[in-house]
Formats: structure tokens, sequence, C-alpha cells
């Protein structure tokens, strides 16, 4: 069995950024991206995804813009596409497809905690996130696997160790010294993508990184003193963005036989004649002819 893991808020901003005209529903609202989107999925099962989940940011803001006052907040999202959130979410119910609607948490702590619960189910045979972000790097490994969809790239733990390189557990680490500005957190000053990735593939961690450079035994590391000075005083402003960059693993997601795509809902159609797409609810009845 595969299990299939998708960022809805991505897929979202994806499509909305494809260069293609937009569409607007009876009563004028743009919903050319949430069409797109509903469409991507449904060529997903087609193809013979049988257990899908998408989590979605339903609001944009999360627990983590308590932890540090630049963190995304959405001030910066289109409001054409921000008004398709919720819209994409009741949309996808509509095809059903199971959601996970994120308010405290965000779409990546869903993708995190419903990848260990399939990966902890025997039956399940690989379990694949679809999404490009950095930060889902930390969940690979094992039947685990990373999809980047746009570019059909997949990612194993060794994919993950030769695009950043260090272990898939050191990304929340790997991204708390350099930064991500998409989340809107700089990382600690002069720590470049490679220099932290030489320093994590030797210590693991940025617990285990000696305060003293001369105990760090990684060549080619240029300014060590500097760097070691930079760590020492910003070791705990670190440990807040490693917080920031790590997944939650307690979010209610259900389990895997909850994912099972059973069908459409009766109001699917309503929701392609909103969109002025009624090949969405043939393809979606015509596929679930074929699974009976």
């Amino acid at each position: 069995m595969q299990v299939h893991l998708v960022d809805g808020t991505y897929e979202l901003f994806r499509q909305f950024l494809a260069p293609r005209p937009g569409h607007l529903d009876p009563n004028g609202v743009e919903v050319g991206a949430t069409r797109a989107v509903m469409s991507s999925i449904l060529t997903m099962l087609e193809g013979g995804a049988t257990h899908v989940g998408v989590a979605s940011d339903h609001v944009i803001e999360s627990f983590r813009n308590d932890l540090w006052e630049t963190y995304k907040d959405g001030s910066g999202v289109d409001p054409l596409l921000s008004n398709q959130f919720a819209l994409l979410e009741d949309a996808l119910v509509a095809l059903g497809v199971t959601v996970w609607a994120m308010v405290e948490f965000e779409a990546d702590d869903a993708l995190g905690s419903a990848a260990i619960v399939a990966n902890a189910d025997d039956r399940v045979d690989q379990v694949i996130i679809c999404t490009p972000d950095k930060d889902m790097g930390q969940c690979v490994g094992g039947k685990v696997f990373q999809l980047d969809r746009r570019r059909d790239v997949l990612l194993d733990a060794e994919g993950v160790r030769e695009k950043y390189g260090v272990e898939p557990a050191s990304i929340p680490d790997w991204l708390a010294l350099v930064g991500d500005s998409a989340d809107g957190f700089p990382g600690l000053p002069g720590f470049g993508t490679k220099t932290a990735a030489a320093l994590l593939a030797r210590f693991g961690h940025i617990e285990a990184i000696p305060d003293d450079p001369t105990d760090w035994d990684v060549p080619g590391v240029r300014g060590a003193d500097r760097l070691a000075a930079t760590l020492r005083a910003g070791r705990d402003v670190a440990a807040r963005f490693k917080v920031l960059a790590t997944l939650r693993d307690d979010v209610p997601v259900g389990v895997v036989d909850d994912w099972e795509w059973r069908g459409p809902n009766r109001d699917l159609g309503d929701w392609c004649d909103r969109f002025g797409s009624p090949r969405i609810a043939e393809r979606a009845a015509a596929l679930m002819a074929q699974r009976e």
C-alpha cells in the first residue's frame, strides 16, 4: 500500500502562480487555483493513489509566530490567493479527500505527523510526502520519501544527504544555522549552507558542536574562530530557530484507513458547476465506478 501526503497550501500557491488565466465563479470570486488543485489531486487518484491526505494552512499564522516576531504571517499573500484557502479545503472534502486544515499548527506539521502514523503501519509499503519544502526532509527515511511533483524528483534519505549535505534528522539544525527566508527566520550570521552541512555532518546536531573551534576537526571550514564565537553567543537563538524548523509529531490526523478515497460526496457537482468544470465530477464518478 502507498500513502500520499500532499501539501495543499504549496499546491495552491503553485497553481495560483502558474502562467495561466484565472477563473471567476458566477459571483465573481477567483477560483482558478482551487480548480487546478482539484484536477491535480484527481489526476493523482486516477494514477492509482488510494490513501491520500491533504494538509492545508487554514490560516498562515501558527504557534511559531509567538516564538519569532518575523515568522511568516501571510501579510504579503495576494487576497485572490488567500481567499481560496478555505475554498480549497471544502472543495477537496466534496471530492472525498481527507483534509487537515491547520490553525494552531502548520500544514507541514500535519504532514509530518501523518508520515509517522503511516510509517508505523505494517500494511504501508511507501509513504510519499508531496512537497519540495526543505523542512520536510527531516521526515524522510525508510519507507518515507519526499516528492517534488513539479520536477518529478523523488528523494530518499540518500537523496536528502546529497541535496543538503546532512542526515534527514539534522535538517532542523541545518535550517537553524542557515535560516529559512520562506519562513522568516535568518539563521546565524556567517553560517552558509556548506559550512553548516560540514559541521552537522561531523557532529549531527547544534548542541553537539563544541564551543572551542580547535575541537571541530572539520576540514575546509573557513573563519572557524569567528563562527565559533557567533555560535557561542547565539546558542539560545539557534535553539529557538531549531524549534521553528522542527515539525510537530502530535497533530491529530487519524489513522491510515481514514485516508482511503471512497469516492466523491454528493455536493461535488455543485462545486464543479461553480468552477465551470463539470469534467471533474465526471472523472471522479468514472474513477469510483472503476474501483467498485
